[in-house]
């Protein structure tokens, strides 16, 4: 019983995220057989977050991580365009 707990205990956050990927299933399947697209778009949005919130807490990503990772794809951006040519992409030839 105290290794069941402490799974769950555990895994709190999956399973949430998990149980919310499922309601926004479930939520957009109902939604779209009674033609509310808004808020079949709204459920759909809703599940995909979930989806990316489930992902990072299984792979152990947090938003330290995310900002890092983003700061790096910014400086190889700007160090990339720092040399393509000034009239780039209207280059004549």
């Amino acid at each position: 019983m105290a290794a069941i707990t402490a799974g769950v205990v555990f895994a709190r956050w999956e399973l949430l995220s998990a149980v919310l990927m499922f309601l926004a299933s479930t939520l957009n399947i109902q939604f779209r057989k009674s033609d509310y697209t808004a808020l079949a778009v709204i459920s759909t949005c809703l599940g995909l977050a979930a989806a990316c919130w489930f992902a990072t807490g299984l792979l152990g990503i947090t938003l330290l991580d995310v900002a890092v990772i983003w700061n790096n794809v910014k400086a190889v951006m700007v160090e990339a365009m720092s040399h393509t040519p000034p009239d780039w992409p209207m280059m004549y030839t």
